[in-house]
Order: structure tokens, then sequence, then C-alpha cells
């Protein structure tokens, strides 16, 4: 079954489960105990086949990464050479090569070329090839990265933010102008370390047909995504970004509930942005809250929640995107522009040995790492609702 047909099969499903939903409510605008199972699980159906859609959609992702070519096609005349087109550094085939034979020596084979890559706490920076395969994963596993605004820095980032802005006036015709000074203030980007350990078994790692470069980057891209991604929404900013939850540093609060949430409230939530962030807006919230926002309807008995109905469209709220999330805080509703969260990335990961540390059950150590930070830079610009479940 391909990923338009399992689309349509969803909406089919969520057609299905509002019918059912509309004709069986009660006067008091509740299920049976009856109802409200089969409810349930039509609503399971709906969550299970949105899984299988995002799967499809990683394994499609991972076939087409597969089928790119692993060296460029000779161009030239082979022996003839191209000296414009060779590459130095860690761009090089020297480089990528020397890595390898390291990887596959758990660093005991460390040639000279891979002094060019030396991180400054130990390790090795790795292949540039390999780094620009790992950004482009963690643009696909989490969703944050291609929402946000991606600075890539070599040290601390200073950025200049309005925090009042300039008011315009109206003056009479050779009247003198008066100007108000407008104030800035300034945020920080830093570059907080997050590191993941990778285990190879030794008999893949000494087994020449193994694809070890795609292993590691793979691990390493999931890993790293799901920490980012946790950071970014949730972090406290210490030791890590902030998150765009964070009751401190995150976007402003404008409600907290004390009963179930209605569909008023998320009307509410879009019009408490102002207009200018509601153009590129979208909603961020835990799984477990579509499934309660689902039932809601606005004023004219639609259904506030809308499922995608063609491939790489993601679902709607009140004709808005959305975007669901494990690490967001459940009962939490965020809506505003995330390209005013500001991911400072210096740019270069790198990797060395574990060792001994999984010798004991014959496997091969490395440590991955990576250097970045995040921070909402106008709070303004993401306006949060807390419900009665949180």
């Amino acid at each position: 079954m391909t990923i338009q047909e399992l689309i349509d099969k969803r909406v089919k499903a969520w057609q299905a489960a509002k019918d059912f939903l509309d004709s069986h409510l009660t006067e008091k605008g509740t299920l049976s105990a009856e109802d409200s199972q089969t409810y349930d699980k039509m609503e399971k159906d709906i969550t299970d086949l949105g899984k299988e859609i995002d799967r499809m959609r990683k394994l499609a992702d991972f076939e087409n990464e597969m089928r790119k070519p692993t060296s460029d096609p000779i161009l030239g005349n082979p022996g003839a050479g191209n000296p414009g087109s060779e590459k130095s550094g860690r761009a090089s085939a020297e480089y990528k090569e020397a890595m390898m034979s390291a990887l596959r020596s758990n660093f005991r084979n460390v040639s000279n070329v891979l002094q060019e890559g030396v991180d400054a706490d130990g390790g090795y920076l790795v292949p540039e090839e390999m780094d620009n395969r790992i950004i482009e994963g963690l643009e696909e596993e989490n969703f944050m990265r291609p929402l946000a605004t991606i600075i890539t820095t070599v040290g601390e980032r200073k950025i200049n933010i309005a925090a009042s802005m300039p008011a315009a006036a109206w003056i009479d015709e050779g009247e003198a102008l008066s100007f108000g000074e407008g104030k800035f203030k300034q945020m920080i980007l830093d570059a907080h370390k997050l590191y993941v350990a990778i285990k190879v078994t030794e008999e893949l790692l000494y087994d020449s047909g193994f694809d070890l470069n795609g292993y590691i980057t793979r691990k390493f891209t999931s890993a790293i995504a799901n920490a980012e991604e946790e950071a970014f929404l949730t972090g406290d900013g210490n030791g890590k970004p902030a998150g765009i939850f964070d009751p401190t540093a995150g976007g402003e609060i404008t409600e907290e509930l004390t009963a179930a949430i209605k569909s008023d409230n998320v009307i509410d939530l879009v019009y408490s942005l102002k207009r200018a962030y509601r153009k590129n807006a979208v909603f961020i919230l835990n799984d477990k809250t579509v499934a309660t926002l689902r039932k809601l309807k606005d004023n004219n008995g639609a259904y506030i929640w809308q499922p995608s109905y063609k491939e790489d469209e993601p679902d709607k709220l009140l004709g808005y995107r959305l975007y669901t999330s494990s690490y967001a805080p459940e009962g939490s509703i965020a809506f505003g522009d995330m390209s005013y969260y500001n991911i400072g990335d210096r740019g270069t990961r790198s990797l060395a040995e574990l060792k001994e540390l999984f010798a004991g059950n014959g496997m091969v150590g490395y440590i991955a790492k990576e250097r970045v930070d995040g921070k909402l830079v106008l709070p303004e610009a993401v306006k949060i609702i807390k419900t009665k479940s949180e």
C-alpha cells in the first residue's frame, strides 16, 4: 500500500469517526460507555494509520538516500587530472578514508591526515560529507530545525533584540520632529555539548562489507535529533537550550484553564497572537492532546482538526499546520511563528573512541558529539495555553 493510499484510508477513517460521533452524542453532548469504547477504537485506528504513514515516509527518505551515488561521476579524462576540483581538509576523500580506517581500528590506526580535524575536547571532526548527511537527517527527524532559524557559529553569538518599538506620531506642517529611542537587549547563543554513545559489534566493525559510515550516521542522527527536539521544546537553558515551553524563557502563557478545553479556547489562542506572526504560525502539542482536540467543533459545527489529504502535508488545526511531539508537555498547546526560535549550531560534529567500556560485551564504542544552543528570541511570537490535564 502506498503512502497516498494510507492517507486516503486515514481520511475515510476520520470521516467515519466524525459521522459516528455526530450520530451517537447524547443530549448532554457525551457518549455512552459502549459508544465511547467504539469511538476510542476508531480513534486508535486513525492514530495507528498516522504512525504507519510516518514510518513509510521515513523509509522512503532512507531509500532515496541509499540510491544516491557514493562517489562523484568521472567527467573528465581519467589520468589527465582535474586540479580545479580537488577538495582539501575534511571535504577530501583522503580525510574520509582516514576516518573510516580509524573507526574500523577503534582509533588504533590514526593517520596524520586527521590532525586537520582534531576537536578541542578530544576526538576528530567527522568528514564534511558525513556532517552534511547528519544535518539533513536532523532536519528530517527533528521538526523544529526546519521551522526555526539556524545560525552557524564558531563561538558565543550575541543577538540584539528590540525591547521596545519606536512609536509613530502625527505632527503639523513645519513642526519640529521628535524621535523616541528604541531600546534593545541582548541574548547570547552559547554552545552546549550534546553527547551520544554509539555501539558496534566487533564482527560488524571488521566486516569490510558493512556500511559503517551509514550506520554511525543514522544512529548519531536519530539520537541527536531526539535529544535536540526535547531540548528545543522543554529545555530549561541550564546546560542545554531553552525550549519554547519553558516557563521563563519560552513563549507567553495566555491562559491556564481550570476546566476541559473547548474550541473557543483554541480560537482565542490563535487571535491572541499578533497578526504579523500568524502568517507563518504553527501549532505544537503533545500527541495525546490531539485526541482531545479531534472531538472539538467551531461555532459553525465544523471540526477544528483536519487530517492531511495528500503526501508531505501536515495535519491542520483551524487551518494552521499542526506538529505533534511526545516531548511537548501533555496538556499544553503552543501557537506561533517558530522562526523566532534561533538555533546556534557550531556546524561540526566529532567522533572519539570509548576505551574498554563495552569490551566485555564484544562491542566497540564511540562518542559522537555536537555543540548547539537554542532560544526563543521574541517571546511574543509564540503563545501558549495550558489545559486542565497538565
